[in-house]
């Protein structure tokens, strides 16, 4: 009797010692990312020579974008897979696919990561905006393959999850429609009206949206994780 006592307790306590470690991981890379996109030199659309001098006049945060990109890289694809967990049950398909997207969208992102690293060390080198412009210009195309895959997968993929959070009620309703509009406000911020404030406030609604799962995960015994 003691002995079977002893283990539930020994069960429910490292239950809970996960549950609290899955749910402070799961706003980290969305939060990191939107921290990122705020500091970044530059904008997604402008051409490689203007880049370039961007990244020459601000090589420091430069250097703070790619920290938080390693951050982003290594917390992302887990976070995702923890929400994953907890709708798979009852919208199994939809997050199938969400994860389908998501997952090797967010390995893109590493590679994409690439080129800042080469610009940052172009300009760390004392390299001038021709010669990086040059080096970035002569990338390989499994780049722009990665931009592909990153952007059709995190921005797809997390609306199909935040619709998966939606029909599961796992969160509040909010917090699925925080997860849902983020990556549109991301994209129009990055692509159609560049943006960095509203980059921020896109990216900040997932890491909240992500926050409001963890605490989903904290408070309820039975959800899978």
């Amino acid at each position: 009797m003691t002995t079977t006592a002893a283990r539930t307790t020994n069960s429910v306590g490292g239950r809970g010692v996960s549950s609290y470690a899955v749910a402070l991981l799961l706003p980290i890379g969305p939060a990191a990312v939107a921290v990122l996109r705020y500091a970044l030199p530059y904008y997604t659309v402008d051409d490689s020579t203007a880049m370039a001098n961007k990244v020459i006049a601000a090589t420091g945060r430069m250097s703070l974008v790619l920290w938080l990109g390693f951050i982003a890289v290594l917390t992302l694809v887990p976070a995702a897979y923890a929400v994953s967990r907890v709708t798979r049950q009852r919208a199994p398909r939809l997050t199938l696919v969400a994860m389908l997207l998501l997952v090797p969208g967010y390995l893109a992102l590493g590679w994409l990561i690439a080129e800042d690293q080469l610009m940052f060390a172009g300009a760390k080198a004392g390299l001038d905006a021709g010669a990086i412009t040059r080096l970035v210009d002569h990338l390989h195309s499994s780049g722009a393959v990665a931009g592909v895959f990153f952007v059709l997968g995190h921005v797809v993929g997390t609306i199909l999850l935040g619709i998966a959070l939606w029909r599961t009620r796992v969160v509040a309703r909010w917090a699925a429609v925080a997860v849902i509009a983020s990556q549109p406000i991301h994209f129009f911020a990055a692509v159609i009206v560049p943006n960095h404030t509203i980059d921020l406030v896109g990216w900040g609604l997932q890491a909240v949206g992500f926050a409001a799962v963890g605490w989903a995960i904290v408070q309820r015994p039975d959800t899978e994780v």
